[in-house]
């Protein structure tokens, strides 16, 4: 780890600052001059310039919070679950799989003809959600339980011991999307940020309708990302149902790596943004996804320090190798690859299969 002196805090970086990108760093520096901001800024391993705030970053506000911090996917995470399956257990060709994957959970701009069975309470609370997005219940709706574009992906891996994963990566969707876009454009119009190094770090301030009217809307889309990626594991553990009727699923592994949290820090009350990043308490479990082709990871506790480190997530570089287990999801397009208990490099026997998996597809 690495102190960059701030104006108002330092930022403790677990990468080399010469390796940083300018405009990250440029960045970071902003957000540790911002007088709301608290002890320090962390900066994970892969952080790189990101819209509105650092990828890679995790930022504690005293009585503020900034919507730009989070980003417009709000809540967007991995899951992973462990089947009793072995490698030997899958066939040679995973085509069929896959199609029949395709069928189960839609892609890109599709969505669900008919809504997933849903928690009833999210729905009710959706109407307490700021009137500018009333309209929108049904899409969001019929988008839960659907994977999305951009880096969103689904793979079936193997671990460095042939045993066989579920893993995904996807967020809020278009509802969060919206919400995001509506009070990141209500922060900037609020006269205390109008003289900010930089506009896109704009806050809402605590004991305000705006922070209320936030928090209210920022909980729900987290909520909803995580009841998103709930639904897809059912609908992609009954796929595999289908195939091995006899398979088994160990307990899921959740993660958010763009979100908000109200936690305790130095012994004080804080509203702490991870954006790339995710939190590494004791108990805590965590996915790191890597880019395609590469290796992920599903990690515990390394060396924590509060507020911050937080693991870094789905960068452009790959983070340092602590923690337990290490994944290796090479994509179905070339390889099946790993994950598991061993934390050696390599894992996987490399199988060529049918088709990729993973989809990498535009949002909407």
């Amino acid at each position: 780890m690495q102190r960059i002196r701030g104006d108002k805090v330092d930022v403790l970086a677990w990468a080399d600052p010469g390796q940083i990108e300018s405009v990250a760093l440029d960045q970071l520096r902003n957000i540790a001059r911002l007088p709301w901001v608290f002890h320090h800024v962390a900066a994970m391993a892969d952080v790189h310039y990101g819209k509105g705030a650092t990828v890679g970053s995790v930022i504690a506000m005293k009585d503020a919070v900034s919507p730009a911090a989070v980003g417009v996917d709000i809540g967007c995470g991995m899951a992973a679950v462990r089947t009793s399956l072995a490698a030997s257990d899958l066939p040679d060709s995973l085509a069929g799989l896959r199609s029949e994957i395709e069928r189960a959970i839609p892609v890109g701009f599709e969505q669900h003809r008919k809504p997933v069975q849903s928690d009833p309470e999210l729905w009710h609370d959706f109407q307490e959600l700021t009137p500018a997005v009333r309209d929108l219940e049904p899409k969001a709706r019929h988008q839960l339980g659907t994977l999305g574009g951009g880096n969103h992906f689904l793979e079936l891996c193997l671990d460095t011991e042939d045993r066989v994963w579920l893993m995904l990566h996807s967020g809020s969707r278009n509802i969060g999307k919206t919400l995001a876009e509506i009070h990141i454009g209500r922060a900037r119009k609020l006269a205390h940020n109008q003289r900010l190094p930089d506009r896109d770090l704009a806050v809402f301030l605590a004991g305000t309708p705006e922070m209320r009217d936030y928090r209210r809307d920022l909980f729900w889309a987290q909520r909803y990302a995580r009841a998103n990626r709930e639904a897809m594991l059912h609908l992609y553990e009954g796929v595999l149902r289908r195939f091995r009727p006899e398979v088994r699923f160990a307990d899921a592994v959740h993660c958010h790596h763009n979100y908000v949290a109200e936690e305790v820090h130095f012994g004080e009350e804080v509203l702490v943004t991870r954006k790339g990043a995710i939190r590494a308490g004791k108990g805590d479990l965590g996915i790191i996804p890597g880019s395609m082709g590469t290796r992920s990871y599903v990690v515990g506790q390394a060396a924590v320090q509060r507020q911050g480190p937080a693991r870094a997530d789905a960068g452009r570089r790959m983070p340092e190798g602590r923690g337990r287990p290490r994944r290796d999801p090479r994509c179905l397009q070339g390889h099946r690859a790993g994950h598991g208990a061993a934390a050696r490099p390599g894992g996987g026997r490399g199988r060529t299969a049918a088709g990729a998996l993973r989809q990498r597809v535009t949002e909407r």
